[in-house]
């Protein structure tokens, strides 16, 4: 029994360590600043420097991991909050409008993304296998008119970064309204008709919470 908890106090250890790592290195990224040193990561996660190499060979697999850690963090959430919602058309606007408007409930890890650009919308995990799930069930549905699936997802994750973009850099802009004006735009892009991208967008919100880097963060859509 003591060697088993002491296994699992030193198991303990090593995630909380981890974690500070990736916390660390999503501070570095959401403030644009990757050409820092393993030492000055882990000056920030305050630990030891030779700790980084039992958990990552190098600084790049650090931030890859970082920036996934955020993009798994949101779309868990996403997926939480339509897992109940049997039309594809729906989910995908409910979880289009919630990503909009979290951007202003959690600037950092949004800008994590938004740094991070183009390499967040390639990936073979994270946003983009979502966004093509949801799309394509959407489209199997006959909700959407899609011809080619590839070109409709670069219009869904390009608008997807280009707003993300928006609300940071215009802190005093509306973000429900701008964020629902491009999921309009994106719907009628995905051949949903001007009646149906209408009510669409009038359906509610769900509330939701998120834990986020160890903290309890509501949000109120």
């Amino acid at each position: 029994m003591s060697g088993d908890g002491a296994a699992s106090r030193s198991e303990r250890r090593k995630q909380q360590t981890r974690q500070a790592l990736i916390r660390a290195a999503q501070q570095f990224l959401a403030e644009g600043r990757t050409a820092v040193s393993v030492l000055d990561i882990t000056t920030v996660a305050d630990v030891g420097t030779g700790s980084f190499y039992n958990h990552f060979a190098t600084k790049e697999e650090l931030f890859d991991t970082a920036v996934m850690a955020v993009v798994d963090v949101h779309g868990a959430m996403m997926d939480g909050l339509t897992a109940d919602i049997d039309d594809p058309a729906v989910a995908f606007t409910q979880s289009f409008r919630l990503t909009g408007r979290l951007h202003r409930q959690f600037p950092e890890l949004s800008r994590v993304i938004v740094n991070r650009g183009l390499g967040m919308l390639t990936a073979d995990e994270g946003l983009l296998p979502r966004a093509r799930r949801d799309v394509g069930a959407a489209v199997e549905a006959g909700r959407f008119v899609v011809t080619d699936l590839d070109l409709a997802l670069t219009v869904v994750s390009g608008a997807t970064l280009a707003l993300a973009k928006l609300l940071l850099d215009e802190p005093d802009r509306d973000d429900a309204e701008a964020t629902d004006t491009v999921t309009g735009h994106v719907l009628r892009a995905l051949g949903v008709p001007e009646k149906n991208v209408a009510a669409l967008i009038a359906l509610p919100l769900p509330t939701a919470t998120v834990q986020v880097t160890g903290l309890e963060i509501g949000q109120n859509a």
